[in-house]
């Protein structure tokens, strides 16, 4: 982002990002507590979050993204039951939709699969470069998908799956591919194209403009 602060708290709309993030899972009954994952450095996160309910636990992320997502599984331990849903969110995704929310659940439940991963389908065309910039083919984009959040899966399965790929050595990108490698069915859950995750400067004006359009008025 080249800005002064986290990408998360930065401020979009006169909130910061996160709490954007968190709205959505805020106002939905279903979910009963939340964990967020902070750098050991942060010193912002625990002013932010304490008017927000349901209460949100706190807890010091890791390296990569599944020694963060391992931690966030630790800290509820010692109170979700071995096949409670767990949903893993980017605190940096502030646009997430309730239908988008909805249809998680619904699909990500299926006894077919073990959970789910919204994903929007590849639209535009897909080139693959040399280290010089030069184009050296085009890649289909048939049945390819970008994957978004949240993503849900059982408490047990998933801080199983995280497990093993640590074990192994294995540095997976996100839960659902930490799942695959266990041979577990994972749904692809089609979601809004416009759930983006902040990662550039463009990013904040384009998030702005998508709240507008949803209606976004308010916090947690």
């Amino acid at each position: 982002m080249g800005a002064s602060a986290p990408k998360q708290y930065l401020d979009l709309l006169g909130r910061p990002v996160l709490v954007w993030s968190l709205q959505t899972l805020c106002d939905d009954a279903r979910i009963r507590g939340i964990v967020l994952v902070i750098g050991p450095e942060d010193r912002r996160a625990q002013a932010l979050v304490e008017s927000i309910r349901p209460t949100v636990k706190l807890a010091v992320g890791g390296a990569e993204r599944q020694d963060s997502v391992r931690a966030g599984l630790a800290a509820l331990a010692d109170q979700a039951d071995p096949e409670d849903w767990v949903l893993v969110h980017d605190a940096a995704r502030p646009c997430f939709h309730r239908a988008d929310l909805d249809r998680l659940f619904e699909r990500a439940a299926d006894p077919a699969f073990a959970g789910g991963v919204l994903a929007a389908p590849v639209a535009d065309t897909l080139k693959r470069a040399d280290a010089d910039g030069r184009v050296t083919g085009t890649v289909s984009r048939a049945g390819l998908w970008r994957a978004l959040t949240p993503q849900m899966f059982r408490f047990r399965a998933l801080s199983q799956a995280l497990a093993a790929a640590a074990q192994a050595g294995i540095t997976v990108t996100d839960e659902a591919q930490a799942m695959e490698r266990m041979g577990h069915p994972v749904a692809v859950i089609p979601g809004r194209a416009d759930n983006l995750k902040i990662t550039h400067p463009d990013d904040l004006a384009l998030a702005q403009a998508i709240l507008a359009a949803h209606g976004a008025v308010g916090p947690c």
